[in-house]
């Protein structure tokens, strides 16, 4: 017996376009087993509790179970994630992560069980990122952000129900779009004192993004939270006083 999540590790490469012969050869899987899965129509007894509502779906509406992971999730969602419809029903859900910082995949793995708890959670593997993946039917409900095109070509903002769940939670918020979006680094600079020229270093955290909208979200809480920033440019956002790096080193704090 497959686990439910080698299972449906499986069924994602092939709703990929991957043949049945490459995904066997990658997984070990017969392509017997994989085109049983295929053509049932309940392939994985787990998924059957993707067709239960959401609290969004409820009458009346409620908010996710775990509103502080929804926040870190949402942040992550506006910086590098995506939902995608599939063809025989329900949708993915992905947020692209770097190799190098393993601790933000295992966050970005536990937020979305602690907000989708019925869904599974894995890892597709691509060069040079992973892609943190859960299959389910209500993932538009809990992101209504979702739609056709890249988000900086198309209007991003969040419906009343987020903006309480961002004003309670925050620094998770800015914590999940800097860790999508954004670093923290040593800026490195000389400046002419007294005929000699001396160098100086001091860290800073950016946010870079091409949506205005998503921008203007993060500096929002960022004044809500009380953190000092500026433009650097159209798409960068800069913070650098002392005082507000050292806010954002107790709440949020570089990748890891």
């Amino acid at each position: 017996m497959y686990s439910i999540e080698a299972r449906q590790r499986a069924l994602a490469l092939v709703a990929e376009g991957r043949s049945l012969n490459s995904v066997s050869k990658q997984t070990g899987i017969s392509r017997w087993a994989l085109r049983q899965w295929r053509t049932r129509i309940d392939p994985l007894p787990r998924m059957s509790g993707q067709a239960e509502p959401c609290g969004r779906c409820s009458s009346p509406p409620r908010l996710p179970d775990d509103v502080c992971a929804y926040a870190y999730l949402l942040g992550l969602y506006l910086g590098d994630g995506c939902i995608s419809p599939q063809a025989r029903g329900g949708f993915q859900f992905r947020v692209a992560c770097a190799d190098a910082w393993p601790g933000l995949i295992e966050a970005c793995r536990t937020a979305i069980n602690r907000v989708r708890p019925r869904d599974g959670v894995y890892i597709l593997q691509r060069q040079g990122c992973v892609m943190v993946t859960s299959y389910g039917r209500h993932w538009p409900c809990l992101f209504p952000q979702h739609g056709t095109g890249k988000k900086h070509l198309r209007p991003i903002r969040l419906e009343p129900w987020q903006q309480g769940i961002v004003q309670e939670f925050p620094w998770e918020f800015i914590r999940g779009l800097i860790h999508s979006d954004g670093c923290r680094s040593i800026n490195r600079t000389t400046r002419p004192i007294g005929g000699t020229t001396k160098c100086y270093e001091y860290p800073r955290y950016f946010f870079t993004n091409l949506s205005a909208d998503i921008l203007g979200l993060f500096t929002g809480a960022l004044d809500q939270v009380g953190v000092e920033w500026k433009r650097a440019n159209k798409h960068n956002i800069s913070v650098a006083r002392r005082a507000s790096v050292a806010l954002m080193d107790a709440h949020v704090g570089p990748k890891y």
